[in-house]
């Protein structure tokens, strides 16, 4: 059999040489994408990276955070833990790095060295910053200063870096950065969905970022928690409405990267039937959630919760309801129809901004940090008002509108108990905060394990991966364990296993 293959083997692969050198002169032109650019414009792929960086979100969180909840394991991950759907915390590491971290880091590349464009340089350091923050805040040590560099220098298997690290290179990037900008020079323009190129408003946003990040490590670097802190507030923070980071631009039809990513992702998992019973994927607001509402009397629940009557969304508070995580089987419609929704006139429009950080969140921060002694120009209690009166007023970006009378009456009922103790007043401002950012879950779970606030009540559902503890963070794809092994041990070994509740750099009892 050998005397008969070896010649026709031979034969073959003479031929196939042939062949190969008689295209030889037309290889680059056929394996060139027509559709691709050999140098893409730094505004258009940052515009990507924006809309990607924004639509990367870990949806499972409003369950964690006791917002939403399902009767059903699968869509009810986040706020039961189910083990067998634990694969779905991988969803911001696979995402990020293939989009906006290789995204914003080739603008970087692109645009460095040139002095006309230290605008264009300083925006996507500031977004690269958000994005890394992110991902950074979900699962503890990453690949960070190798991120991103499989074409540039091929590196494959990126080495992880301790989260104390990427926090210190993160706030000198944000430092460095707000203080880059020059007016005079171009910026992104129309490009940019966040604030059309205005280097006041993200100045106003990296220092935002930067104090987000310093209150951040007040468990474990108190002394540069309060420097960062004190550097961002005199840098000057987002505390207008008008300065809001936020994605624009959204439409409610076309290709789905151009609508608001979380109402995108409500609306195909299951409120697009818009009637109450035909959720496919079995989700209501929790009860936690709207109980706290209808039980302060607060103007916002009309504005995010409505329960379908006879195929007309209400959004009277009387009959707003929220259902339990503990259930494993899909109540009888007429019951199923009677728990609350979303409100599709707000937070399911398309065409919405997606906020990324506000003047609600700042406020809240500074009312801690005025609580801390570092910041003197108001007091805790002030800024504690500012917070939630924000968090009311930025309802109108959404078409609700809650009045300033409502405001003012709401803040008559929950003023901040200035003469009690440093965590009750801590547990009045993130409790508020739970309610004032919504829906941004992830930034809500990030205050949750700092402060402990609000003093949510774990679900210990049947066959859950925490042992019914709120996770602590998010585990690896396994990929990195197939693909980047080395590197994945070596993390391991350093912050702990892989699970749920390891805690990471800045969670600390």
């Amino acid at each position: 059999m050998k005397k008969y293959f070896i010649p026709k083997l031979t034969l073959l692969l003479l031929t196939a040489c042939i062949g190969l050198q008689g295209c030889d002169k037309n290889f680059e032109a056929i394996n060139t994408n027509p559709n691709s650019s050999a140098n893409p414009t730094p505004a258009f792929v940052f515009t990507k990276a924006e809309l990607d960086g924004a639509g990367d979100v870990l949806d499972l969180l409003q369950g964690t955070m006791q917002y939403t909840t399902s009767y059903n394991d699968v869509a009810g991950f986040g706020a039961k833990y189910v083990l067998s759907q634990s694969s779905q915390s991988w969803g911001v590491f696979d995402i990020a790095y293939p989009k906006e971290i290789n995204e914003v880091t080739q603008v970087i590349t692109s645009v460095t060295g040139n002095a006309d464009q230290v605008n264009l340089l300083a925006a996507a350091r500031i977004w690269r910053a958000y994005c890394f923050s992110r991902i950074t805040d979900l699962y503890g040590d990453i690949p960070y200063s190798q991120a991103g560099k499989g074409f540039t220098d091929a590196v494959y298997m990126p080495a992880y870096d301790e989260q104390k690290n990427i926090y210190a290179d993160i706030l000198k990037e944000l430092n460095e950065a707000a203080t880059s900008f020059n007016a005079a020079k171009p910026t992104f323009g129309a490009a940019d969905l966040i604030y059309n190129g205005d280097v006041d408003k993200w100045k106003k946003f990296a220092y935002s970022l930067m104090l987000r990040c310093a209150m951040r490590m007040t468990k474990v670097d108190i002394a540069g928690a309060e420097t960062w802190a004190k550097k961002a507030i005199a840098g000057g923070v987002i505390t207008a409405d008008a300065d809001i980071a936020k994605v624009n631009g959204y439409v409610s039809a076309g290709q789905d990267i151009n609508k608001n990513p979380l109402a995108l992702g409500m609306l195909n998992a299951d409120f697009i039937g818009a009637n109450g019973t035909s959720n496919p994927e079995g989700g209501k607001y929790q009860d936690v959630f709207i109980d706290y509402l209808k039980n302060n009397k607060d103007p916002r629940l009309a504005a995010v919760s409505v329960v379908w009557v006879n195929k007309l969304a209400d959004t009277t508070a009387a009959i707003q309801k929220g259902m339990s995580s503990s259930l494993s089987a899909k109540p009888a419609d007429a019951v199923f129809v009677t728990y609350s929704e979303p409100n599709p006139r707000t937070i399911l429009q398309l065409n919405s901004p997606y906020l990324l950080l506000t003047n609600a969140e700042t406020n809240f921060l500074l009312a801690e940090a005025a609580l801390r002694g570092w910041y003197t120009a108001s007091g805790a209690s002030t800024l504690y008002e500012n917070g939630i009166s924000a968090s009311m007023r930025q309802w109108a970006l959404f078409g609700a509108t809650i009045s300033n009378n409502q405001i003012q009456t709401y803040l008559s009922y929950h003023r901040l108990n200035t003469t009690g103790t440093f965590n009750a007043q801590m547990e009045q401002i993130y409790t508020q905060f739970w309610v004032g950012v919504f829906p941004n879950s992830q930034e809500v779970f990030a205050s949750y394990r700092r402060t402990g606030y609000p003093a949510l009540i774990p679900n210990n559902y049947v066959g859950n991966a925490t042992g019914g503890k709120i996770f602590r963070r998010m585990l690896y794809p396994t990929t990195e364990q197939n693909l980047n092994r080395a590197n994945y041990n070596a993390v391991i070994a350093r912050q702990g296993p892989d699970e749920f509740l390891t805690r990471i750099w800045w969670d600390r009892p």
